[in-house]
């Protein structure tokens, strides 16, 4: 029988994940190439003969996906699917017209097909968009089963941006693992978080025999999502995070949405910082998307060592990269703690960046006057540097989720600003998660 030909569109991440769950042993599909986007330098690569199995024997190439119409010609693929997170419905749709025209059929891939299932119970925590608080989340989720003594492993969404038969299965208990794991900057401000409070956390490529190493060594299992993106592991509980900064983003994301709407948990985080009409949006879309969740509202207050400093400084806001890039966020922690107390200004970046930084503003023209903390690989690190060292301003506030003056030497004074999540009022997380206790 002819086998179907397939081009899976992605972002070296839930690309991986569906063919390893589904197509890698099909022997009725034939996936001719991967596509890349969002995440730099990962097209031109090849998915490895090692991890495609053996109907792959060569591995499959990874191609830029602005090339996508040439290639399904070029293979003569039959079917596309759609395989990254946290875009908007217009832009799934505007590369489902590319697809049509050229004679393929455009796929999305539903939870049945890709989730897996655990010997352990699972948490997973995901969110509508990036940077509405999923990490901060997980980690009180953590918190609170450790202390009704059990034994929690995390496992976080993919970010395999190196060499991917060596990230096959990753496992993370100590900061000296980032750095024999070469980890970046993106991954260690997911990853860090969780092992200096004494945390395991597993990622890498294969979700399935990532998920057979985390069962023999927990109690529960948390899934840690990234994006906006569904659960790899089928939960027994589904948080899913909202921010009411980007309210409406949650029924226009994909697939933001289907987390809204599987979610058994609604968490409406920074409601210390959000205007009260977005929240009260926020309410009304869930009473009319998922009446049935219970809904706990949280806020992520801010904490700066030395926060006096600040006062009447020009400074420059540093944030998290993604969340500022497909997050499309115009401010972060910095920007708030910059706000809060009393800087003189914003100094904007732009005039002082240099190489792919300057590359990351011609791509998300709406970034302002802040700088994404991208640090996808080496030369990106150097490139980070060297625009932060450049900017002309009094103070650098470093807004993200890891202290970028270890990675990094600043030639001038910078302070960390923090962020944990804190419940308000009842129902809380202590109070869902009794039933695993």
């Amino acid at each position: 029988m002819k086998r179907i030909k397939v081009i899976i569109m992605g972002a070296a991440g839930r690309d991986f994940h569906n063919f390893n769950t589904y197509f890698r042993d099909n022997e009725t599909y034939e996936v001719v190439a991967f596509t890349a986007t969002q995440i730099p330098n990962i097209d031109g690569r090849k998915y490895p003969p090692e991890l495609a199995g053996k109907l792959y024997p060569k591995g499959i190439q990874i191609f830029p996906e602005s090339e996508i119409v040439e290639l399904i010609t070029e293979f003569k693929v039959d079917e596309v699917v759609f395989a990254y997170s946290d875009v908007p419905y217009d832009y799934v749709m505007s590369r489902s017209a590319l697809v049509t025209i050229c004679g393929a059929d455009f796929k999305l891939m539903g939870a049945r097909h890709t989730m897996l299932s655990s010997t352990k119970p699972v948490i997973a925590v995901c969110a509508s968009r990036t940077g509405c608080g999923k990490s901060q989340t997980t980690r009180k989720v953590i918190e609170i089963l450790q202390q009704a003594g059990k034994k929690v492993v995390a496992v976080r969404h993919p970010m395999p941006y190196g060499d991917l038969v060596a990230q096959k299965v990753q496992r993370f208990a100590t900061v000296g693992d980032l750095d024999k794991h070469k980890c970046t900057i993106e991954e260690r401000e997911e990853y860090e978080p969780h092992v200096v409070r004494g945390n395991v956390i597993y990622a890498g490529v294969d979700y399935e025999a990532i998920l057979r190493e985390a069962e023999k060594e927990a109690d529960i299992i948390v899934w840690d999502g990234g994006n906006n993106d569904l659960p790899f592991y089928e939960p027994d509980l589904l948080i899913t995070v909202l921010d009411p900064h980007r309210a409406g983003h949650e029924v226009f994301y994909y697939p933001g949405e289907a987390n809204l709407r599987l979610a058994d948990v609604l968490v409406i985080n920074k409601i210390d910082t959000a205007d009260l009409e977005d929240i009260k949006e926020l309410r009304e879309t869930i009473s009319s998307t998922n009446p049935t969740a219970t809904v706990i509202e949280a806020a992520s207050p801010i904490f700066v060592q030395n926060y006096q400093e600040i006062y009447g400084k020009r400074v420059l806001a540093v944030e998290d990269g993604p969340t500022l890039t497909h997050g499309e966020m115009n401010f972060g922690a910095a920007v708030v703690a910059a706000e809060k107390f009393g800087a003189f200004e914003l100094v904007d970046p732009r005039p002082f960046t240099v190489g792919t930084i300057t590359e990351t503003f011609e791509k998300y023209t709406e970034i302002g006057t802040l700088l994404p903390a991208m640090g996808y690989s080496d030369k990106q690190v150097k490139d980070l540097e060297k625009t932060i060292n450049k900017t002309d301003c009094d103070l650098v506030l470093i807004g993200t989720p890891i202290d970028l003056r270890k990675l990094i030497k600043i030639n001038k004074p910078a302070l960390r600003v923090t962020y944990e999540l804190q419940e308000i009022g009842k129902p809380d997380l202590t109070d869902v998660l009794k039933k695993f206790f």
